[in-house]
C-alpha cells in the first residue's frame, strides 16, 4: 500500500484524465482506474457516430494507459442511473420551458456518488478526475478555485459538489496549462494521446441537435407543442413555431421571424406556449433569483451582501454582482445587465478564484 493512499481515477479515455492518472501514479499514489459508461449511442437514434467518453475506442484508450503502467482498471455501467436521472431532467427541464445543464447535474449527483462508492469498495482513500480546478482546505471548508488554466477552467460545473465528496478529491492538473499537459503525454510516449480529438458536445446528444432528441425521446412533443405563436414584448404575434420547447433564451438562428432588426428569443411562456421576442438590447436583465444552492466556500451567506463575480453559463466570462442570501435562495443584483440569463442554467458565485457557491437559475428581471 503506497503511503500516499489508494486514489481511484476517473479516466475517460481522454489526454486530460489520462494524464491525471500518469501523474498520480509518477507521485507514489497506488491507482486504480475507472471508466463509466453512462451513455449507449445507439439508443440516442443521432446521426453522429459513437464517439467520447462513451465509446468502445475511448474505454479501450483509458484502459491501455492502465495496463502500460501496471494499475487495474475497471468499467462501470451507470446507465441506468445516469438515464433515469440526468436525461429525465434534461427531458423534463425543456417541457417545463427551461434550459437544462446536465454536466452539471451529472457531476453532482451521478459521477461523484458512483465514484466515490466504488471507492469505498475498492479501498480507495481518494478520487481524482482530470478537470482543470483546485481544492484546498481553508477555514474547516474545502474551497474550489479556478484552474491555473483560466481559459480551460471547469470550476463552474462542479459547485454542486458536497463538502464530504470534495474532502476526498483530487484535482492533478489544477495547477498546470493545457499545453503542459499536452508536452507531459508527448514526454512519455502517449501521442496518439495528443492527436486525439477532444468532444465538447453533451455526452448523450453527439449530433448536438437537442431537439431532435427530444422530439425522439418524447415522440408526442412535437404534436402538442407545434402552432405556438411568436410574440413581441408587448404582446403583438409576429409569427408561429414549432413549440416553445424548441427554443432557448438568447436564440437568435432558426426563429424564420423577419422583424427588420436582429431578434432574438427573450422569455419562454410555457403555459400559453408563446416564444418572446426582442431585440438585442431586451436580452439584458440586471437581477436574477437563484435556488437550490450549494455553498462552497462559506456555509451561508444570510445577512451578508457579499460582491462577486456571478456567471450564468460555462462560457461566461462574469459580472460583477452583489449576492444576498435570503432563505434558502440568492437574490443576484448585476452591476450591469447580462444578455440571456435563461431559467434552468447554473449560476456560480466567485471571490476571486474561489467558488463561494452555485444554484440554478430560478427567474431574471430588472430591479428598478
Amino acid at each position: 500500500m503506497s503511503s500516499k493512499g489508494r486514489v481511484l481515477v476517473a479516466m475517460s479515455g481522454g489526454i486530460d484524465s489520462s494524464v491525471a492518472a500518469v501523474l498520480l501514479h509518477e507521485q507514489g499514489y497506488e491507482v486504480v482506474g475507472m471508466t463509466m459508461k453512462t451513455w449507449d449511442y445507439s439508443s440516442s437514434g443521432g446521426s453522429k457516430k459513437e464517439t467520447g467518453c462513451c465509446s468502445l475506442d475511448s474505454i479501450n484508450d483509458a484502459r491501455d494507459i492502465a495496463v502500460q503502467l501496471g494499475f487495474p482498471h475497471y468499467i462501470i455501467d451507470i446507465r441506468e442511473e445516469f438515464g433515469d436521472y440526468v436525461i429525465n431532467h434534461f427531458t423534463d427541464e425543456y417541457i417545463a420551458g427551461r434550459t437544462p445543464n446536465p454536466c452539471v447535474l451529472c457531476n453532482t449527483h451521478i459521477k461523484w456518488d458512483a465514484l466515490l462508492r466504488r471507492a469505498d469498495k475498492l479501498g480507495c482513500d481518494f478520487i481524482a478526475t482530470g478537470h482543470y480546478a483546485n481544492i484546498r482546505e481553508e477555514n474547516g471548508r474545502f474551497v474550489i478555485s479556478k484552474g491555473k488554466d483560466h481559459n480551460k477552467d471547469q470550476s463552474y460545473a462542479l459547485w454542486g459538489i458536497s463538502q464530504e465528496s470534495l474532502s476526498r478529491t483530487i484535482f492533478p492538473l489544477g495547477h498546470l496549462h493545457k499545453t503542459e499537459i499536452r508536452q507531459m503525454a508527448m514526454d512519455r510516449g502517449f501521442d496518439a494521446l495528443v492527436k486525439k480529438a477532444e468532444s465538447y458536445e453533451i455526452c448523450f446528444i453527439p449530433d448536438n441537435d437537442y431537439r431532435g432528441f427530444l422530439k425522439r425521446r418524447v415522440p408526442t412533443l412535437q404534436a402538442e407543442v407545434a402552432g405556438g405563436e411568436f410574440v413581441l414584448e408587448d404582446g403583438t404575434v409576429v409569427g408561429k413555431h414549432e413549440g416553445y420547447p424548441f427554443y432557448t433564451i438568447g436564440q437568435r438562428k432558426g426563429l424564420g421571424v423577419a422583424l427588420g432588426y436582429p431578434a432574438f428569443v427573450t422569455r419562454i411562456e410555457k403555459d400559453t406556449n408563446r416564444v418572446v421576442l426582442g431585440n438585442y438590447e431586451q436580452l439584458a436583465k440586471n437581477g436574477m433569483n437563484v435556488g437550490k444552492l450549494s455553498m462552497v466556500k462559506y456555509e451561508n451567506l444570510h445577512g451578508l451582501p457579499t460582491e462577486t463575480v456571478t456567471k450564468v453559463r460555462y462560457n461566461d466570462p462574469g459580472t460583477a454582482a452583489t449576492i444576498e442570501q435570503v432563505g434558502d435562495r440568492m437574490l443576484v443584483q448585476f452591476h450591469a445587465g447580462v444578455n440571456a440569463i435563461a431559467p434552468g442554467q447554473a449560476a456560480v458565485f466567485y471571490e476571486g478564484d474561489d467558488v463561494i457557491g452555485g444554484g440554478w437559475i430560478e427567474t431574471s428581471f430588472n430591479l428598478d
